[in-house]
């Protein structure tokens, strides 16, 4: 597991994204169970994650509606497969907006420039 802590932070929000590999929908539970061990992901606002497997492109928004399809775009751009990538928020209590989508971006693509 790949973790890159303070990636971002805009208003009071921050962000992580973490990933490893990951090769179906009950790999990626497990992943996810293993993220939250870690007390500051589980404490976290939203856990976003994508993932593109044999079971087909899975996804997951957590709570931040549209997360998921720009990681699983992301990926197929990419041509990632067998690989979670999870980006993480904490809610600094402002709201972002569409800016929050660029930052997932923004994530996404440190976590790509890091493989």
């Amino acid at each position: 597991m790949r973790i890159l802590d303070n990636i971002l932070t805009d208003r009071g929000s921050k962000y992580a994204v973490a990933g490893g590999p990951c090769h179906s929908a009950d790999e990626a539970k497990s992943f996810i169970k293993e993220l939250k061990r870690n007390k500051k992901f589980a404490k976290a606002t939203h856990n976003t994650w994508g993932l593109i497997c044999s079971d087909g492109a899975i996804k997951n928004d957590d709570g931040e509606s549209g997360a998921g399809m720009i990681i699983l775009r992301m990926l197929e751009r990419e041509e990632v497969e067998n690989e979670i990538v999870v980006v993480t928020r904490w809610y600094g209590g402002k709201h972002l907006g569409g800016d929050r989508f660029r930052h997932v971006q923004t994530a996404v693509r440190a976590y790509m420039d890091a493989r």
